[in-house]
C-alpha cells in the first residue's frame, strides 16, 4: 500500500476518534446543561450541578476544536463544502454554543429569580440544540446530501436547510444524540453530585441509555432499507484530490450494509454500541459510576463507528449526482500535509489526554451545595 493511501485511511480512523472524543467530552458537558432545570429544583441545587462541571467545561472545548480543525486540515474539500451545505445549521450550532459560556460567566451575576431562570433556559436550549445538530448531521450524510459542483469546481446547493433540520431520520438521529448526552452527562452528575442531585441524575441517566438504545435499533432496521452509495467503476485510492471526473457511483437501498455483509467481523461495531447502553444502563442501577461513564464512551465509539464503517469510503453522498460524492479518496490533503499532522497529533493529543486526566484527577470528589453556596468563587 502506498504511502498516500495508507495515511488517509489513518485520518479518516483519526477523524472517527476525535469526533467521538468531541461526543464523550463535550457531549457529557451539553448533557449537564440540558438536564440542569430537572436536576436542580432550586437555585442553590442547579448552582451545584453547575460546578460539578464548572471546572472541565471549556477545557472539553478542546475536542470540539480538533474535530473542526482535522476536518479542515486533513479534509479541505469536505470542510468547505460541508460547511457550505450546512451553512444555517452552523450558525444556529454556533449561537447555540456561545450561549452557555455567556451563561456560566452572567447567571450568578444577579440575585433574582427572573434573571437566573432565563438563564437556566439558556443552559438548557445551548445543551440541547448542539447535541441534536450533532446527531441530525449523521444521518444527514447517510441519506446523502444535495450539492454538486460545475465543471469549474464551484459548488451548488441543491436543497432548502430546512430539509436537513426537519426531515424524519435526521431528527430521529438527533434525537439519539441528545439520549447519549443525557445519559453521559447525568452519570457525571452522579459521579460528582449528592442528593438529591444524584436520584435525579440517576434516573435521566438512565432513561437517556435506555432511548439511545431503543432508537439505535429503530435506526439500524431503518438504514437496512435506506438508500446506500456504492462504486460501479474501478476505484484508485491514490487519486487526486478533487470530486470531478470520479469513479461512477450508484445509489441502492441497502447498500449501507454492503461493508459489513462483506467482513462480518465489523458487526463488532454497532454490538459495541449496544454492549456500551445496555449495560451502561444497568451498571447505573447498580449504582458503578464509574463503569457506567465508561460504559457511554463505548456506546458512542460503537455508534459512531457502526457509521464510519458502514459508510466508508463515502464521507458525504451527493444524492444530486453520486459521481460527484466526497470519500476519502477524492477530498483530503497532499501527503505531505497529511504526514505533518500526523506528527503533530502523535506528539499532541497524548498531551490533551494527560492534562485532561490530570484535571478531572485534582478536580476528583463530591460537590456539596452547601460549599457552593458558601463560596463567593463558585458559579
Amino acid at each position: 500500500m502506498e504511502i498516500y493511501v495508507a495515511l488517509k485511511i489513518i485520518w479518516a480512523v483519526l477523524l472517527g476518534v476525535l469526533l467521538t472524543g468531541l461526543a464523550v467530552m463535550v457531549g457529557m458537558d451539553m448533557g449537564v446543561g440540558t438536564l440542569l432545570r430537572f436536576v436542580g429544583k432550586n437555585d442553590a441545587e442547579r448552582r451545584t450541578a453547575l460546578n460539578i462541571i464548572g471546572p472541565h467545561w471549556d477545557g472539553n472545548q478542546v475536542w470540539f476544536i480538533l474535530g473542526g480543525g482535522a476536518i479542515f486540515a486533513a479534509f479541505p474539500t469536505l470542510y468547505a463544502t460541508s460547511f457550505s451545505v450546512f451553512y444555517v445549521v452552523m450558525i444556529l450550532l454556533l449561537f447555540s454554543m456561545i450561549m452557555r459560556p455567556v451563561a456560566f460567566e452572567y447567571r450568578s451575576k444577579v440575585d433574582t429569580k427572573t434573571w437566573r431562570g432565563t438563564w437556566d433556559w439558556a443552559f438548557l436550549i445551548s445543551g440541547a440544540v448542539p447535541m441534536i445538530v450533532y446527531g441530525a448531521a449523521f444521518g444527514n450524510v447517510l441519506e446523502g446530501v444535495g450539492f454538486h459542483y460545475g465543471w469549474t469546481g464551484q459548488y451548488y446547493q441543491d436543497e432548502s436547510f430546512l430539509s436537513y433540520l426537519l426531515n424524519p431520520f435526521a431528527v430521529m438521529c438527533g434525537v439519539m444524540s441528545l439520549s447519549l448526552s443525557i445519559y453521559q452527562g447525568g452519570t457525571f452528575l452522579m459521579l460528582r453530585g449528592v442528593e438529591p442531585i444524584y436520584s435525579r441524575a440517576r434516573l435521566f441517566a438512565t432513561c437517556g441509555g435506555l432511548l439511545a438504545a431503543v432508537i439505535f435499533a429503530v435506526g439500524g432496521l431503518w438504514v437496512s432499507h435506506l438508500n446506500g452509495y456504492v462504486f460501479t467503476g474501478a476505484v484508485n485510492p491514490g487519486m487526486e484530490a478533487t470530486p470531478l471526473g470520479g469513479p461512477a457511483v450508484a445509489v441502492q437501498a441497502g447498500a449501507w450494509l454492503n461493508n459489513y455483509h462483506s467482513y462480518p467481523i465489523l458487526w463488532l461495531a454497532p454490538v459495541l454500541g449496544f454492549v456500551g447502553m445496555l449495560v451502561g444502563t444497568l451498571a447505573l442501577r447498580l449504582h458503578l459510576k464509574v463503569l457506567a461513564w465508561w460504559l457511554g464512551a463505548v456506546a458512542w465509539a460503537g455508534t459512531i463507528s457502526t457509521v464510519g464503517i458502514a459508510m466508508f469510503p463515502f464521507l458525504m453522498p451527493s444524492s444530486t449526482n453520486p459521481s460527484q460524492s466526497l470519500t476519502v479518496w477524492n477530498s483530503t490533503g497532499s501527503a505531505y500535509n497529511l504526514g505533518w499532522m500526523l506528527f503533530f497529533a502523535v506528539v499532541f493529543v497524548p498531551v490533551i489526554l494527560s492534562y485532561t486526566s490530570w484535571a478531572f484527577y485534582v478536580m476528583r470528589g463530591k460537590v456539596k451545595t452547601e460549599t457552593v453556596v458558601n463560596d463567593p468563587h463558585s458559579y
